[in-house]
Formats: C-alpha cells, sequence, structure tokens
C-alpha cells in the first residue's frame, strides 16, 4: 500500500495504489492542524486502515505558509564581522523599475537577533583571521537571551572551507543554546556555493522554516505506523524521505505545486502531450508552470520576494482560487483575490459560514457548479445563499447577479491568463505550440477559457484531476543533488581534477540513496557544471564531459543569440544529481471507439441554452460530445464552453478543443 496525499489551503487530497488499481480521496483541510485531516483521509481510504500502509509520500504547504504568513521560527544569525547587515543590504535591486513606492520584503531575521564573530577566510579557504572562540562565547551569551528556536550560521567562503562553521556549531551544542543538532543550520552544508546574500538568504529561510516542518513531520511519524515510510515532495519535482527535512527543510516550500507539475507531465507524456502548460487551480491559489520536452528545476527562485538558492521547479502562482474572495476596491472597481476564504469558513454556497462572495459562489451561479453533484454529492451546495451575497456585491457595482458572477469569473480569467504569459510569451515560447493541462478542484472550470485567450489548441483534463498532486507524489521519483563551487578558470588540468571531485559528490550521493532504500539498479546519476563568461554575472549548466566548454559556447549561443569564443570560460559550481527510480502506477491504453456520449441530464444555462450534463464515470474511451457542458466527478468539475468539443482518449484522459 502506497499513498500520496497532498495537503492544499481547501481540501486534502489523497491517492492510494496498492499495485492493483488506484482509489482517490478528498476531504476539507484542517488549516490549524492539517496532519488531521491527513490522517484521517488516510484511515479512510486504506483497506486495513494506517496499519496496511507502507510508504507515504506528502506534499505540502507548510514551509510555503510559515514563510508567507510570517509564523516561521525564532531564529538568528551568526555571520563573519562587518556582515551582519547582509540580509538588510541585499542586492539593492528593484522589483519593478519604475515603481516609486517598492514593497521590499523583510528579512525573516530582525537585526538584533544577527550577530558578528570575529573571523575571515579568503576565497581559497585559507585563513586570514582564526576564529576567535572567546568572542564567539561573547555572542553566545548574548544570544541566549533571546530564547531562539534556531540559528543558522553564514561565514564568509565558507562554501570552501567549513572548518570555522563547524567549530561554531560545536560550540553552541556544547553550551545548550538550542536542544537539538538539527536547530543549527550551516550554510556549508545546506548550500555550499558563492554569492553571499543569495546564500545568507537561504540558510535564513532554513532556519526560519526547519523547526516549523521538524515538528510537523515528528506529529506524522508519530503517528503513522512504523512500517510506512514517509518521503516530502521536493520543490524540485523528487521526494526525500522526511528526516533529511531537518537538514534542508527549505527544499520542501514549493512541495504540493510541484507534485502536480510532475503528475501532469507523466500523464500528458504518456498521453503523446510532452510540451505542456499546467493549471493547477484549487481553493486558495492557482499554479502555472510550462514544461518544453522534460521537467528543469531552475538554480534561483524568491519566496515573496526572499531569494533562494534551492532548486525549485520554475512555477508562476497567483491568489486566484475557488476561494479567491471577491470585493469592491476603494476606487469602485470589482477585484478577486488575493484573500481566501480558504477552508474555514470556505465559499457563502459551502454552508459553513462564508458571507464573502468568492470565485465558487459566482461559477455556483453561472451554472458551472451544481448543488447535487459537488464533491461526488457528498457536499450539497446552498445556492440561495450564494445568490442573496451576489446580490449584495451586483449592487455595489450596479450589475445584476448574473453580471456580477460573470464579471468575477471573467476577472480570475484575465489573472490566470497574465500568469500564463508570464511562463511563456515572456521567455519565448509560443502558448500554441503547447496543450495545457487542467488540474486541481477549480482548474477544469476555468481551463477552455483560459486557453481560447491564447490561442491554445487544446486542454488535457486528467482521469483524476482534483486530486492529481497526490497523483503525482506517487509518480515521483527519490532525488538527491550536491554541489560544490569552483570558480576557476576551466582548463583540461581542471577538469581532470574536478573529476576527484565528481567522485567525491557521486559516493556522497550513493549513500543517500542507499539511506531512501533504493538498490543500485535503480538508481542514474548525473553531473553538471555552472559555466560563465569571466566578468558575467550568472552561469548556464552544461553537462560535465571533455567538450564542456566547447558545449557552453553553444549553449550560450542559443541562449542569447552570440558566443564570445575568445573570452576565458569559468566553471563557477559542479553540481550532482541522483534519481532513484520508484514503481509507478500503470497506465494502460484501453481501445478507443469513437461513440456519442450519454448525457445524463440537462439544465438552463444563463447564457439562453441548455447545459448538457455528464458523469465522467460513465463516459468510456473514445466518448465524444459538445459544450456547453458539464462533467461531473468527485474531485472537480469541467466545463465546456459552447463553442468547444470533448472526446475521451485511451487513457480516460477528457480533451477539449475549440470546435
Amino acid at each position: 500500500m502506497r499513498a500520496g496525499v497532498d495537503i492544499g489551503g481547501t481540501f486534502t487530497d489523497l491517492a492510494l495504489s496498492d499495485g492493483a488499481g488506484l482509489k482517490i480521496h478528498k476531504l476539507l483541510s484542517s488549516p490549524a492542524n492539517p496532519e488531521r485531516s491527513m490522517l484521517a483521509g488516510l484511515e479512510a481510504i486504506t483497506p486495513g486502515g494506517l496499519a496496511a500502509l507502507r510508504q507515504v509520500a506528502h506534499g505540502s504547504t507548510v514551509a510555503t505558509n510559515a514563510i508567507l504568513e510570517r509564523k516561521g521560527a525564532r531564529a538568528a544569525l551568526l555571520t563573519t564581522a562587518g556582515f551582519r547587515d547582509l540580509l538588510f543590504i541585499g542586492r539593492q535591486d528593484r522589483p519593478r523599475l519604475y515603481d516609486i513606492h517598492p514593497r521590499i520584503a523583510p528579512p525573516l531575521i530582525p537585526r538584533e537577533r544577527c550577530y558578528e564573530v570575529r573571523e575571515r577566510l579568503d576565497f581559497r579557504g585559507a585563513v586570514l583571521t582564526p576564529l576567535d572562540m572567546a568572542d564567539v562565547d561573547r555572542v553566545l551569551d548574548q544570544l541566549g537571551q533571546h530564547q531562539v528556536e534556531s540559528i543558522a550560521v553564514c561565514l564568509l567562503f565558507s562554501y570552501v572551507n567549513p572548518a570555522h562553521e563547524q567549530r561554531i556549531k560545536l560550540r553552541i551544542l556544547e553550551r545548550g543554546i538550542v536542544d537539538e543538532d538539527w536547530q543549527v543550520a550551516l550554510s556549508s552544508d545546506v548550500l555550499p556555493e558563492f554569492r553571499e546574500y543569495e546564500r545568507a538568504s537561504t540558510i535564513a529561510l532554513e532556519a526560519y522554516v526547519r523547526p516549523v516542518m521538524s515538528r510537523y513531520i515528528g506529529k506524522l511519524e508519530a503517528a503513522l505506523p512504523d512500517a510506512a515510510s514517509l518521503r516530502i515532495m521536493k520543490s524540485d519535482g523528487g521526494v526525500m524521505r522526511a528526516r533529511r527535512v531537518r537538514q534542508t527543510a527549505i527544499h520542501s516550500a514549493l512541495s504540493g505545486p510541484a507534485a502536480g507539475v510532475m503528475g501532469a507531465f507523466h500523464l500528458a507524456r504518456t498521453a503523446g502531450f510532452d510540451k505542456i502548460i499546467t493549471l493547477d487551480m484549487g481553493g486558495t491559489s492557482t499554479d502555472v508552470a510550462l514544461i518544453a520536452g522534460q521537467p528543469e528545476p531552475r538554480p534561483e527562485s524568491a519566496i515573496d520576494g526572499l531569494p533562494t538558492r534551492a532548486r525549485m521547479l520554475d512555477i508562476e502562482t497567483i491568489g486566484a482560487g475557488g476561494g479567491s474572495l471577491a470585493r469592491v476596491d476603494a476606487g469602485g472597481a470589482l477585484r478577486v483575490g488575493p484573500e481566501s476564504a480558504g477552508a474555514n469558513p470556505g465559499p457563502v454556497i459551502y454552508g459553513l459560514g462564508g458571507d464573502q462572495v468568492t470565485l465558487s459562489d459566482a461559477n455556483a451561479i453561472l451554472g458551472r457548479l451544481d448543488a447535487k453533484h459537488f464533491l461526488g454529492g457528498a457536499m450539497p451546495l446552498d445556492l440561495a445563499a450564494g445568490e442573496r451575497a451576489l446580490a449584495d456585491l451586483a449592487r455595489q457595482i450596479g450589475l445584476d447577479v448574473l453580471e456580477a458572477a460573470q464579471g468575477v469569473v471573467d476577472i480570475a480569467n484575465v489573472n490566470i491568463d497574465r500568469a500564463i504569459r508570464r511562463v511563456s510569451i515572456a521567455r519565448g515560447y509560443d502558448p500554441r505550440d503547447f496543450t495545457l493541462v487542467a488540474f486541481g478542484g477549480a482548474g477544469p472550470l476555468h481551463a477552455c477559457e483560459a486557453a481560447a485567450r491564447l490561442d491554445i489548441p487544446r486542454v488535457l483534463t486528467p482521469e483524476s484531476p482534483g486530486v492529481l498532486c497526490a497523483l503525482g507524489l506517487l509518480i515521483a521519483d527519490v532525488a538527491v543533488d550536491f554541489s560544490r563551487s569552483v570558480m576557476r578558470a576551466a582548463t583540461d588540468e581542471l577538469l581532470h581534477q574536478l573529476r576527484n571531485v565528481e567522485r567525491e559528490l557521486l559516493e556522497q550521493a550513493e549513500a543517500e540513496l542507499r539511506q531512501e532504500g533504493i538498490s543500485a539498479d535503480e538508481t542514474r546519476f548525473s553531473a553538471t557544471l555552472d559555466m560563465r563568461y569571466e566578468g558575467q554575472a550568472y552561469e548556464l549548466n552544461i553537462p560535465f564531459d571533455e567538450r564542456a566548454a566547447e558545449a557552453f559556447h553553444e549553449s550560450h549561443e542559443r541562449a542569447y543569440g552570440h558566443a564570445i569564443r575568445w573570452r576565458t570560460v569559468e566553471i563557477v559550481n559542479l553540481r550532482v544529481s541522483g534519481i532513484g527510480a520508484i514503481v509507478k502506477p500503470e497506465f494502460a491504453e484501453a481501445a478507443s471507439i469513437q461513440h456519442e456520449a450519454e448525457a445524463i441530464g440537462k439544465k438552463p444555462s444563463p447564457s439562453g441554452g441548455a447545459i448538457k450534463l455528464y458523469e465522467r464515470d460513465a463516459l468510456r474511451p473514445g466518448a465524444a460530445f459538445n459544450g456547453e457542458a458539464l462533467v461531473f466527478q468527485m474531485d472537480s468539475t469541467t466545463y465546456v464552453p459552447p463553442d468547444w468539443k470533448a472526446r475521451v482518449d485511451g487513457f480516460r484522459n477528457l480533451l477539449l478543443e475549440r470546435a
């Protein structure tokens, strides 16, 4: 029994693989105690209860929410003398060039908890100023008064020589400033790479979320049977064992969205589409990503404006979900999101105490959510309450109820359109060359209209779109990454020397995968180099082989339109990645016989016609029908507009195209 569990802001999604097939389940989340809904869902979906489980893969927004809501640990920072204000000075970047009142995210660790210690290394790691342990003790005396939960240590050039950081950690533990080894986060362990500000920001994020994630993981491990191993989704699309979260918690920051991207890519590639744009719309937010052949994690990203060098899939997140609140701003304009009603109290139509209009309320009034078929009929909707709430909103903007509902949906679609443009057109991709994969509880409701705005030719809705993130957790391989900064000119001699470093990192990767329980014949490894021209600020990632320098010139020419072959090429970092393949659920293609799908009924459409109603479970491969239509299933509802047609392929995906 293997389970995948994704906890979102509104719903908790589960998928169970028992070797013979898949079972799915969905229930409301418990924001105050997210593990409660996870354990309740596992108990409900697993034959024999929790004791029968052997593996649980989990995607969570716990780390992300801790950062966004500023509810992380009380952390402190120790750094080299003269660098106390590193987090505050940053790069002096302007997020938006012409914004005269830019909002710069404040550091997670305030200045009064940032400390300096006397020590200094040069860029080769040689000691210029020995570490002053008396000075360290003086700092620890002050630090003890702050009752910190974790300590980040980020010394200058420690990525070359970690000795000073390790001595500081030993002294912290000897003094009992913190209780556990994992409460001290060293930059030389988490990110042994150059760029002081990004490294300091990453280790500050790590110290901020590590205690939160450790407590959360501890509760889950205590509740799960000893025989069940727990793995956590990483932001780069792989999974790691839960205990490693106590060493690299920041790698779980985009855990949930990454699972959806990996699940969408696997299913789309199985169906014959390897160039996709993913649209994951849940109750609180919408996540959009583009894959042009293979998922490619970015080496650098930001969370709420805070830079991190943890590898993450390139995912654009906006505050647009089924629970997004609609309101009229001070200027009289209608706004939708980013605030959300979440799971408690939720949309008005849920009947759980919500009284503010949400996107789900608007969809229900437009007939796109059905009172008798929501959550497989297990959760009846109060359409009358939704209509009353929309009537109040409509009066504020001088429209009738249907016009107001359509306005809320249109604004959400515009926000989705902008997010898709940012991951496609803004980065040189033509969305007309891609397939839009729609999932999440609300993604299939908005996918066709979003695709129409950008001339995307087709929409693919998986068989179980509402729990695709949970399914992605069953599909994701175990992934480990190790790196070493080099910062030297690329020569044949250096490439030869780096083979020894590669072997060291490879041994670390092999050992980590063994601890994950992966056998040698299920592993594969790759080595790459971050390279740049001398004087450049950023790098390109190139496969590590004897022609790496020439490959860099070629890659630079593809990326920027030119190559400077006479300029010295530098190797910045060496990276080794290890993948441990896991057994994935199989998706066999069934025979597809073209036939007209049979509707289970009709209902009036606000546009004047009739909306045909279909049950997803009754649609067999080859079934086809035209819009306007709704397709009901337990985990989601798909809306097919009037000028669209639908068919079911051999993998039971619903393919939607313009008629």
